[in-house]
């Protein structure tokens, strides 16, 4: 099976406590995007990859330049003001490569731990469906809505019932053309969906929840770099050959 791969990295991480951008964060001897690049590189399966990058991005050159391995199938494009309208830019690169019914993976820069099972599953359970999905989790915290605002100090407006509810991660995996489709018009409608997914729902979709990893985890602030650097780490450990003596 063969699959484009678009990973929108135009996002300005405003709440990140660093001055660069948080896909370029140090981490673990690479940097996020590295990480997050990693498993689709090491894929033969995977075609193509095009990077939706910020105007005045300053990082991608020099990770572009470390990325040796295969790295004739790295494209960067521009990204937009939206996330929305980055991944659909990256989509625009693959207008003359890509299929109608191909398979295209969105994935987060700032996810660095996706594990080789999980993008498995999701290429697995995906492969012959009309639609597609997405890797996620179910809710297993107690859920509150807060009464004001989001912040600390909110009031609790209501316990929300977590039954049925889940966490969306990424990779999301959808047919090409349909994923276009769906962000064009969620675009012509002055509508911005927060992932590939709420795109498809918008059309009377229904993609697939593949069930993930917690350890999938998105670099938000700076205390997420410590958690996958600790996965990332416990990973390794397992992989490493171990003294039969």
């Amino acid at each position: 099976m063969r699959y484009w791969l678009v990973m929108p990295a135009a996002g300005s991480g405003s709440r990140f406590d660093a001055h660069a951008p948080k896909q370029y964060a140090p981490l673990e001897g690479r940097t996020v995007i590295e990480w997050a690049l990693a498993p689709f590189l090491a894929d033969a399966r995977c075609a193509h990859i095009i990077v939706a990058l910020a105007r005045a991005d300053t990082g991608w050159e020099q990770v572009a330049a470390r990325l040796d391995a295969r790295g004739s199938i790295l494209t960067a494009v521009g990204g937009g003001a939206q996330r929305s309208q980055s991944v659909r830019l990256a989509l625009a690169g693959l207008e003359e490569r890509a299929g109608a019914d191909d398979w295209v993976l969105v994935h987060d820069a700032a996810r660095p731990c996706l594990g080789a099972a999980e993008l498995e599953r999701l290429l697995g359970e995906l492969g012959a469906h009309p639609v597609g999905g997405l890797l996620a989790i179910p809710a297993t915290d107690t859920l509150k809505r807060a009464h004001r605002g989001s912040g600390t100090g909110a009031g609790v407006a209501q316990t929300v019932d977590r039954s049925g509810l889940w966490r969306a991660l990424t990779p999301q995996m959808f047919r090409y053309r349909r994923l276009c489709t769906a962000l064009d018009q969620a675009h012509a409608a002055g509508r911005f969906p927060s992932d590939e997914a709420q795109a498809l729902e918008w059309l009377g979709e229904q993609p697939v929840l593949i069930e993930g990893a917690a350890t999938n985890l998105k670099i938000t602030t700076g205390a997420d770099l410590v958690l996958a650097a600790a996965v990332l780490r416990a990973r390794h450990a397992q992989a490493a050959p171990r003294d039969s003596s």
